[in-house]
């Protein structure tokens, strides 16, 4: 698929870029998709052995006899942090650097290797003290730091589970946690710098105490990040550093079983109760490592840079532990893309040399909007010739941004990595191999070498290429999730539903594959494929269209009850400009409906298009589409909206129609 027989649409692979790659043509991708189809046990068992170290050799690589309760590796023992840290030490990397972190105000510092596992044995041996023991669940409420990354790593070295919960959750939201992990511990810090700000964390851990359900927690441990004058609650409290000062840095590792839970994350459900994701050490581990080495390309000389929080998936995959297995060096970042000015991001590529850039497309339509009104925070501003890759994640990145970010942050030489997967998949499912797949923007093109994905209808069975359907996984994946944490029954039935004969992983995603190509598209959730007078929409085909106008920065589209058409599409706009109001704000709604009926067809214009300064949207920067439902209804918002960076917006938006 590369050379003059490209179709047009097509980005071709850079030659320069197959010529070293790991995975370097298309024919050498099937071989891995072969090799996969082939022998799948033996497949991902090989791998596990050539890229993980094993305290104890696994005899068995996958029992399927308690489907969907799968378990890979499962008489293996090893431990993550030793594969992550103490291995390259061993191989005399102590010396190389692990992290380079840069502050919120701009301070820049370097930890090697050899640093940050004597870190890691420090923080381990106070939690030993602490009388955490393996298989303890700690909840850590952090801000983003190598602090963060520490904690994780320090659990995993002593077999206990860690909770990460985003710095942005409220007390509610860090109580819920907590008492459903039954925590015994929690590592926490004074306060965060975001944007130049200082924020609350340890007075949010306590009020999470006073709202009851907490008692499991005995110890709470405190990070002095920024000096601030917090309360300590005298034998239960205690400052890290001061216990750390006095704690040896040596700690042998604590070899578990491959199937040892090596952490929970909390992800939103439908029934407002989240759902503590419960991944394993082995197979969660293996995928990270695997990922990072043929989706990044990753190379020894490479500076990686993941901007997610340690707080969601993308964070614990791409930050703390696949390219800590990879033995690679990355930056770690503590700010916001905005402070002090919208050009940070481009910044510190230069600064940096960052060679590898993963981000999420809502940043990118940002900075889009940004670069677009002030061009001193204009990329070509600045150099970005140390890129060789960039890639996206959290949600489909619509083709107008995917073409701005080649162009001006790739300078049109970057493979762009446009990559599907969610908290429950633990690492990439359907993504490009840099050096063997022409680009399709918008497109999340092909599965990993040994992911089954599919797209069927509602009895189960594949659809033809160029039909749209429910996304599944039809085998199972050693990084996937295991279980619900205490809820095995809602694991079941909301991941491997009875409607698929309890067969197929439902990813909970709409997709449709390109006639000619065989391309993965996603087309949204499930909930979010819109049925007008009798015709299926996905709600990203809509935003794309409307974000591939040049007067839209940002578009987010859901639907609403109408007696006529069943559903009426009602779209969120976010202008490049100031919000229109009045007459203006008729004109350019008029304006934005032909030019979707031109990009895709009359049925697809909305019937109420909206106008905002910004969309209500997760601190990871996650559209709240669940708001925007109930908002175009007309209905009053009442569910939990302490998870939004900027609540505001909903009056705004509800009001602007």
């Amino acid at each position: 698929m590369t050379g003059t027989s490209t179709p047009p649409s097509l980005y071709p692979v850079p030659e320069a870029f197959a010529s070293k790659a790991r995975v370097g043509s298309r024919a050498a991708y099937d071989q891995l998709v072969a090799a996969a189809e082939a022998d799948y046990s033996g497949y991902w068992a090989n791998h596990a052995r050539e890229l993980l170290k094993w305290h104890k050799p696994f005899t068995k690589t996958l029992d399927e006899s308690q489907a969907p309760f799968f378990k890979w590796f499962e008489d293996g023992e090893l431990n993550a942090s030793y594969n992550c840290l103490d291995r390259h030490v061993e191989a005399g990397l102590g010396d190389k650097v692990a992290i380079i972190f840069e502050s919120d105000d701009g301070v820049v510092s370097k930890v090697t290797y050899k640093e940050l596992l004597s870190r890691v044995s420090r923080l381990a041996n106070v939690l030993k003290a602490q009388g955490v023991k393996k298989g303890d669940r700690v909840v850590l409420y952090l801000p983003m730091s190598v602090d963060g990354v520490v904690a994780m790593q320090a659990c995993a070295r002593i077999g206990a589970t860690h909770s990460v919960v985003f710095g942005g959750f409220s007390a509610q939201s860090l109580r819920d946690r907590i008492e459903d992990a039954g925590a015994v511990l929690v590592i926490t810090a004074d306060e965060q710098k975001r944007g130049g700000k200082s924020l609350p964390l340890k007075t949010i851990v306590d009020e999470a105490f006073t709202l009851g359900g907490c008692d499991s927690v005995t110890q709470v441990l405190v990070v002095r990040r920024t000096g601030g004058d917090v309360p300590m609650v005298a034998g239960r409290d205690a400052w890290l550093d001061e216990l750390t000062a006095q704690a040896s840095d040596v700690c042998p590792p604590e070899w578990v079983g491959a199937e040892h839970p090596l952490f929970l994350l909390y992800t939103s459900g439908s029934t407002g109760k989240p759902k503590g994701v419960q991944h394993s050490t082995g197979g969660y581990l293996l995928h990270a490592t695997l990922t990072t080495q043929w989706t990044f390309d990753l190379r020894p000389d490479d500076v990686f840079w993941c901007t997610a929080d340690i707080g969601w998936v993308t964070g614990h995959s791409y930050v703390a532990y696949g390219p800590l297995s990879c033995g690679g060096t990355q930056v770690v970042f503590e700010g916001v893309p905005t402070y002090p000015d919208s050009a940070r991001f481009w910044r510190m590529i230069e600064a940096h040399k960052v060679s590898i850039f993963y981000t999420a497309p809502t940043a990118i339509r940002a900075l889009i909007k940004a670069a677009e009104s002030n061009a001193e925070v204009h990329p070509k501003q600045f150099d970005l010739s140390s890129l060789r890759l960039l890639g996206t994640v959290g949600e489909p990145i619509n083709p107008a941004a995917w073409e701005w970010y080649h162009r001006e942050i790739g300078g049109g030489k970057c493979p762009i990595v446009d990559t599907f997967w969610q908290t429950e998949t633990g690492g990439h499912m359907i993504t490009p191999l840099p050096g063997a797949h022409d680009l399709a923007p918008g497109s999340c093109t092909l599965p990993f070498p040994g992911i089954d994905a599919a797209v069927v209808d509602e009895t189960g069975k594949e659809v033809p290429w160029g039909q749209g359907g429910v996304l599944v996984v039809r085998k199972p994946w050693p990084s996937m999730i295991r279980n619900i944490w205490g809820d095995s029954e809602r694991f079941k039935k909301s991941y491997y539903p009875a409607d698929f004969g309890g067969k197929y992983y439902l990813a909970g995603d709409g997709a449709i594959r390109d006639a000619q190509t065989g391309y993965f598209t996603i087309t949204g959730r499930i909930d979010d494929v819109l049925n007008v007078s009798g015709h299926r929409m996905g709600t990203m085909e809509i935003e794309s269209a409307l974000v591939s106008h040049p007067l839209v920065a940002e578009a987010a589209v859901v639907g609403r009850p109408d007696d006529l058409t069943g559903e009426a599409i009602c779209a969120f706009v976010v202008l490049k400009r100031p919000r229109p109001t009045g007459d203006e704000a008729k004109q350019l709604a008029s304006l934005l409906r032909n030019h979707v009926g031109q990009e895709i067809g009359p049925i697809a214009k909305p019937k109420d298009i909206r106008f905002g300064d910004n969309l209500p949207k997760t601190r990871s920067g996650k559209i709240m589409r669940r708001l925007l439902r109930v908002i175009a209804k007309g209905d009053a918002v009442t569910q939990d909206t302490s998870t939004l960076e900027n609540p505001a917006i909903l009056d705004q938006l509800a009001q602007s129609n």
